[in-house]
């Protein structure tokens, strides 16, 4: 019995002497076998060509820009180094979540291509700028550490210029058939998407505002250049998006009808001027190809936004989003809102349409509204000023006693609402004038007094 024990308790120790041994073998054995599973961009494309799904061609030419790309970027330095890495590191994100598609290789290639010749050749640019590439009219905008990225609302912004010129129709047709050989596989339709990360979005995403202004490019160029019957059928695909909810598309219920995002990985913000133009596009493409499918989901989002327009109006300015963020517009988005509703008033002849694009009209020229609110603070002690101001503009609080002015409590800008700002009263008691002067984001300046009274007590 006495030996029996013995060789148990000896053959544990062996057991436990090998153990390390034996878990750092299994953890080399996952280890390798994870690595094995991990796709990177090389594997990707291995698998798309093994696929069927890309050709020897495509394979080669991505193969070889990626390639070129990491050897270059090695060797660039500062800005051009940083953009250049940016979107490989998006490229590689990308592909280790599954991301890189056969349908989406050409533009993230593409991407990666102007990129490569960008950086490594063109003066370097601020954050926002566009450039092009001629003979593509095809749009770029710098996005700091991103590099330059499609801006498909920028191409198809021109797109529908050019096709509303009569002495334009190659640029508009090189530019149309550029746009339909980018269209990505999505939610069972085509998308134009955004492959970089934007405002906590991973790539890919979509925006109903890109998407349905290229729908109404893209029909009316075709219309332009008698390509009807070849590109009718494409843009039909491009409405599913509208039809899909978020992340794949862009609906969501609102009411008994849809409200169309404008970032397809934020499903709880809404934005009012993305949203009109979508339906713009809508309209006009429906109109142009007589769809009964973009009928309906301009009729859908129509009967959603007829509801949800009074709710951006403030009564003084409109609102740039509600949701998970919910602001005033600044002036630039203010009078692209009005300009989008009026194209919709143009269309539709909504009382909701027409009456928010007058108002947000009339606010760029009514001064801001502010009332100062009486107030008794203890001398000598941290109190409160408190006042209202009607819309977001650029405020100055002084409190002057007769006429000297005793203090200038603050100066920046302020959104709407009622305002209380931290002031420590003076030793001296008596009443103080309290000056709140606003000049609103278009100009207008409005100004108001009041009275604060400083107490012993």
């Amino acid at each position: 019995m006495r030996r029996s024990l013995c060789c148990v308790f000896a053959a544990i120790l062996c057991s436990l002497c090998a153990a390390p041994e034996a878990g750092a073998a299994h953890h080399k054995h996952h280890h390798a076998k994870a690595s094995r599973a991990k796709r990177t961009v090389t594997k990707e494309l291995s698998r798309l060509l093994a696929a069927g799904q890309i050709d020897q061609t495509a394979y080669s030419a991505d193969r070889a820009i990626y390639s070129d790309a990491r050897a270059k970027a090695r060797k660039l330095r500062g800005a051009r180094r940083l953009e250049l890495s940016g979107v490989l590191r998006d490229l590689d994100d990308m592909a280790a979540r599954g991301q890189l598609s056969a349908s989406r290789a050409p533009a993230l290639f593409l991407t990666l291509q102007r990129n490569l010749e960008y950086w490594t050749t063109r003066p370097l640019l601020a954050n926002g700028a566009r450039v092009t590439f001629p003979p593509s009219e095809i749009v770029w905008q710098h996005y700091a550490g991103h590099g330059l990225q499609i801006q498909w609302l920028g191409t198809f912004g021109a797109l529908n210029s050019f096709a509303r010129s009569k002495r334009k129709n190659a640029r508009t047709d090189e530019l149309l058939t550029a746009a339909l050989g980018l269209a990505t596989e999505r939610a069972g339709g085509l998308a134009w998407e955004y492959l970089f990360p934007f405002d906590g979005q991973r790539p890919p995403w979509v925006s109903s505002l890109s998407q349905g202004t290229g729908l109404q490019a893209m029909a009316r160029a075709a219309v332009r250049l008698g390509r009807q019957a070849e590109v009718f059928g494409v843009l039909h695909r491009g409405l599913t998006i509208f039809e899909t909810s978020p992340p794949d598309g862009v609906r969501i219920a609102d009411g008994d009808g849809a409200h169309y995002l404008q970032y397809s990985g934020l499903p709880d913000l809404k934005i009012l001027n993305g949203f009109i133009q979508s339906l713009v596009g809508l309209y006009d493409y429906a109109q142009l190809t007589g769809d009964p499918d973009g009928t309906a989901l301009f009729q859908a989002g129509d009967l959603a936004a007829r509801t949800e327009v009074p709710t951006y109006d403030t009564g003084a300015w409109s609102l740039y989003s509600r949701g998970s963020s919910s602001h005033e517009s600044d002036l630039h988005y203010h009078e692209l809102l009005r300009d989008f509703l009026q194209n919709l008033c143009s269309r539709t002849a909504a009382v909701q349409y027409c009456g928010a694009a007058e108002h947000f009209t009339a606010y760029l020229s009514i001064p801001p509204a502010i009332q100062v609110l009486p107030r008794t603070l203890k001398r000598d002690r941290i109190g409160r000023l408190r006042f209202k101001l009607s819309k977001i503009s650029r405020v100055t609080v002084t409190v002057s006693r007769g006429t000297r002015q005793v203090d200038t409590v603050f100066s920046g800008t302020l959104a709407r609402g009622t305002k209380s700002l931290r002031w420590r009263a003076p030793k001296r008691t008596g009443d103080y004038t309290v000056t709140v002067d606003a000049t609103d984001l278009a100009g207008n300046f409005g100004s108001a007094t009041g009275t604060v009274a400083v107490a012993r007590r």
